[in-house]
């Protein structure tokens, strides 16, 4: 590489990054065809489009996980080849990675060192590491202490663990992936402050989410990918939510609307003190009171990890409470299976589709039947009735736009925004009195996020009870009638939709409480 001005860490910059024509291929599918894309120093650059647009088989070629079949990636000008990860940090590539790569039980200055050599040897040097870190941390006010377990940390300080470490292996170039997704409205505006500090230096940043305010209020330049090829590139200052939305699924989108408020009806789901332990026997649920009327959309915002999987799973029959009880239009469901909830009428999009929501393994039509093989409508004398299932099944599948080869094709081969069409098209048609729907936009992409939003808004209109559980404010914002905020385990309050912001829901999220303390 040729020699360069350096960052104020000591590491040399990237003045210009082109990745130019890149083509790549896996059987049957043409997953990047001659995409350009380039960054340059001092840049924040967004990388846009759906799933399945190529977007993360175009960063793992610039991170060396992949390798170009066509095309050239450029530094400054000159063509290089990158073979793996190892040789993309010697570049000064790094990567953030939405799921953090931390070990929970070694210190902060530990995860830095994991990997790197010792100037002695068998011996780790973490005074010289803490010192780096210590200097760092000063430079770019990412504040963290350097003998702090992981576990002992933040999400957000988690974060700024990764951002060290990628400093610390001398990354002139981040990427980026959906770096907001598991932090409070005050840890994202913390966050890009200290991203807009190392552009400002000299770091280039490639920017990869699906919230566009974010995309608008963060980046220099916007990219858009669909189906494999370049949309267009366009300056942030010279465009809008609107328009990149529209890039990005080749059609004009339609806001969530929400009906007005008159049609909500009496209390349809009552929950009274509940309690319960996670997987691990530790208290998960303290005490939780909520009440969802029908027609109602009932928002449960908070950072992930804070009981709501416990609470989901324990309305849904798939976790026994410790405490508490459990109403559906008055009658006591504490206790019912899954199975007899499914009969009163309690419908459940899980958070974990492919662990708890489908086998993979079985077709589309096999999964659409799944919760009703003790019912007798599909089976005859211990038989399947294979022609009335092929029947259901074409017929959930036109109605709720799954697209699949056939009914006949395996699960898995289905995008994550088909596969969670099918889950819809399963539990919606029964006509539930209450849908838990947790997470139900999350991996999926900005179109099958507006069918969804809309077929959780017709069940608010035929009168069902909804709890929408989500990490995404602004879709909580867009749907909720009632924002209720769990933290630890606890309620911190409820507030009408009318009330809500991004910055009273973000400090009940850090644990603020606005209402009164359980009682229980």
């Amino acid at each position: 590489m040729t020699e360069q001005e350096l960052l104020p860490s000591g590491h040399p910059k990237i003045h210009h990054l082109e990745m130019k024509n890149i083509v790549k291929r896996f059987p049957g599918v043409l997953a990047n065809d001659h995409v350009h894309f380039d960054i340059k120093a001092g840049e924040v650059h967004a990388l846009l489009g759906e799933n399945g647009a190529g977007k993360s088989t175009l960063m793992k070629q610039l991170y060396g996980l992949y390798h170009p079949d066509e095309g050239e990636i450029l530094f400054d000008g000159k063509s290089l080849r990158i073979s793996s990860p190892a040789d993309a940090i010697r570049l000064g590539i790094g990567m953030i990675h939405q799921h953090f790569m931390l070990v929970d039980t070694l210190t902060v200055a530990e995860n830095v060192a994991l990997g790197l050599p010792s100037s002695r040897g068998m011996l780790t040097d973490l005074d010289k590491v803490t010192e780096r870190i210590n200097e760092l941390a000063k430079l770019y006010g990412l504040d963290v202490r350097t003998d702090a377990l992981i576990w002992q940390l933040s999400v957000g300080q988690q974060q700024k663990v990764e951002i060290i470490k990628a400093l610390y292996r001398g990354a002139a170039l981040l990427i980026l992936d959906e770096p907001t997704a598991v932090l409070t409205p005050q840890e994202v505006d913390d966050f890009f402050v200290i991203l807009k500090q190392m552009a400002a230096e000299g770091h280039s940043l490639i920017f990869i989410s699906h919230k566009l305010h974010e995309v608008m209020a963060f980046t220099d330049r916007v990219t858009v990918l669909r189906d494999g090829k370049n949309v267009g590139s366009v300056q942030t200052k010279d465009t809008d939510k609107r328009q990149l939305a529209e890039m990005m699924v080749g059609r004009q989108l339609k806001p969530a609307k929400l009906l007005d408020q008159s049609q909500i009806g009496q209390p349809r789901l009552e929950i009274k003190g509940i309690s319960a332990l996670n997987d691990f026997d530790s208290p998960a649920l303290n005490c939780i009171d909520l009440e969802i009327r029908a027609g109602e959309i009932l928002g449960l915002a908070g950072v992930s990890g804070n009981g709501q999987p416990e609470l989901a799973q324990v309305i849904a029959g798939l976790r026994n409470e410790t405490g508490g009880t459990i109403l559906l239009d008055g009658k006591d469901i504490t206790k019912a299976t899954p199975e007899e909830l499914i009969q009163i009428g309690v419908a459940f999009i899980p958070e974990e589709r492919n662990r708890d929501g489908l086998i993979r393994e079985f077709t589309v039509s096999e999964n659409i039947i799944l919760r009703d093989l003790n019912s007798g409508f599909y089976s005859k004398k211990g038989f399947l009735d294979m022609p009335s299932i092929a029947e259901r099944s074409k017929s959930l599948v036109a109605g709720y736009k799954v697209k699949t080869p056939s009914i006949d094709t395996p699960m898995k081969s289905l995008s994550g925004g088909n596969a969670q069409k099918v889950i819809l098209a399963r539990e919606l048609s029964r006509n539930p009195k209450v849908l838990i729907a947790a997470q139900p936009t999350r991996g999926v992409d900005i179109g099958a996020t507006e069918y969804i939003h809309d077929m959780i808004i017709q069940q608010r209109s035929a009168g069902t009870a909804t709890m929408l559980i989500s990490e995404d404010l602004d879709e909580i914002l867009a749907l909720s009638d009632r924002i209720a905020v769990i933290f630890h385990g606890e309620i911190m309050g409820i507030v009408d939709r009318a009330d809500a912001t991004p910055e009273k829901l973000g400090l009940m999220m850090a644990g603020e409480r606005i209402g009164e303390e359980p009682e229980c």
